[in-house]
């Protein structure tokens, strides 16, 4: 169970599925093994429900020295701020990640411009990986898999079968379940952007 307060507490897939369906219009997944993890994302930024603006957007990018690899899905200006922040955070606490994500979950909590930040962030370095959410919430997968945004159902189902049932690598698995969530969700392209670390 995930405690927020001392009168609220979720387990963490009510969490996560609450997060999941919070933003629409981008896909990322992260997968876990073999001591590697890799962020991918598409690269489609949608206007409204029918235009596609652009469809070469980086939404993973590498911040703190290239230490860290951040995933966004929700508005880009928004994730950008929830970005900046997080890299304030972990420069105080000396790159620890997960001590700078509740950090930085608190204050997105407590600050009245931050919490009206629409965007989930997906966050790993060497050890760590972590959905930080704008409701405050920051869980780690028990299984080493996350997605968030519109394909983030079709990103998870895909990884985690292929990470139970196939020999391919984190990056090769991020990849092959943002190609299988772009077939399914319109919202998703196929222009992947991936890290590893």
């Amino acid at each position: 169970m995930i405690k927020f307060s001392e009168n609220e507490k979720y387990s963490s897939s009510t969490v996560f599925m609450r997060c999941l369906f919070m933003m629409k219009g981008t896909t990322i997944v992260a997968v876990k093994k073999d001591n590697k993890t890799a962020i991918a994302g598409d690269g489609q930024i949608t206007f409204g429900n029918e235009t596609i603006m652009k469809s070469t957007a980086k939404k993973v990018r590498r911040i703190y020295n290239n230490n860290v690899i951040i995933g966004f899905a929700g508005s880009v200006a928004d994730a950008l701020t929830l970005a900046e922040v997080l890299e304030e955070k972990l420069e105080q606490h000396s790159g620890n990640l997960k001590r700078a994500a509740v950090e930085f979950a608190k204050e997105w909590r407590r600050d009245r411009t931050l919490r009206k930040l629409e965007a989930l962030l997906v966050a790993a370095d060497k050890e760590n990986l972590l959905l930080i959410s704008g409701n405050g919430e920051v869980i780690e997968p028990e299984e080493g898999v996350l997605a968030i945004g519109s394909g983030g159902n079709y990103a998870l189902a895909s990884a985690r079968a292929l990470l139970k049932h196939s020999n391919l690598s984190a990056e090769e698995i991020a990849k092959e379940s943002i190609l299988i969530a772009s077939s399914i969700c319109i919202f998703t392209n196929s222009n992947i952007t991936c890290e590893v670390i």
